[in-house]
């Protein structure tokens, strides 16, 4: 990967997110079974290579997935009560039109005992459209997780606000206009291209610095 693409795509809450997986895997004893529920392209598998890992989502949104074990929406996966060890639960709850409905679904297939990962974001953009439905305050997610049947052992930030901050500039780094029909009639639009220009790349580079400030506060 090019310098400038890492540049564009680092993201500290992403950094913190394959953190708090790769720990998460460490606790996984060899050949418990765990879930992926929402697994998409299924980013975090060779996390848990140690393990029987299978995999469940609806493959409804037009982008590239992983061979899923079950295709299937969440709120009715096919298996028996009790089955998994673990499940990963990563940045799909926001996607989910009933969210309650699924987390039942997902402490049905859970062993008694057993422990799920979850992460969601607060603060991002609409994405995977129309799939996309809500964001969720650490009390709305007591409030769910509780009102499943779930225990929550930890609750806690994937970034900070220096994180916020960082993505806020890379998305004016990426979507401010350049077109000087974009920017005003005639000679003003012209003229804000240059100021736009540097703006752009100033955002850009201030970004991987805040989410760089953001791993160094919050390791």
């Amino acid at each position: 990967m090019s310098y400038f693409k890492r540049l564009v795509e680092f993201n500290s809450s992403r950094y913190r997110l394959w953190e708090e997986n790769s720990a998460f895997a460490k606790t996984v004893p060899k050949d418990a079974l765990v879930l992926d529920a929402g697994s998409g392209s299924s980013p975090y598998k060779s996390l848990f290579t140690h393990a029987q890992y299978e995999s469940a989502d609806f493959e409804q949104v037009n982008k590239t997935y992983a061979k899923t074990t079950y295709v299937c929406n969440l709120e009715k996966i096919p298996v028996e009560d009790c089955r998994f060890d673990f499940i990963i639960f990563n940045q799909v709850m926001e996607h989910l039109p009933d969210p309650k409905s699924v987390l039942i679904e997902l402490n049905r297939v859970l062993k008694p005992g057993g422990k799920m990962i979850y992460s969601g974001p607060l603060f991002y953009e609409e994405h995977e459209q129309p799939y996309d439905f809500y964001r969720y305050t650490q009390f709305g997610l007591r409030e769910l997780f509780s009102a499943s049947g779930f225990v929550i052992d930890r609750l806690d930030w994937l970034e900070g606000y220096l994180g916020t901050v960082g993505y806020q500039l890379n998305s004016m780094s990426k979507y401010l206009p350049l077109k000087p029909q974009d920017l005003g009639n005639g000679i003003i639009g012209y003229g804000l291209v240059p100021m736009i220009l540097v703006l752009k790349i100033i955002f850009l580079i201030s970004s991987f610095l805040f989410h760089r400030l953001d791993i160094s506060k919050n390791p």
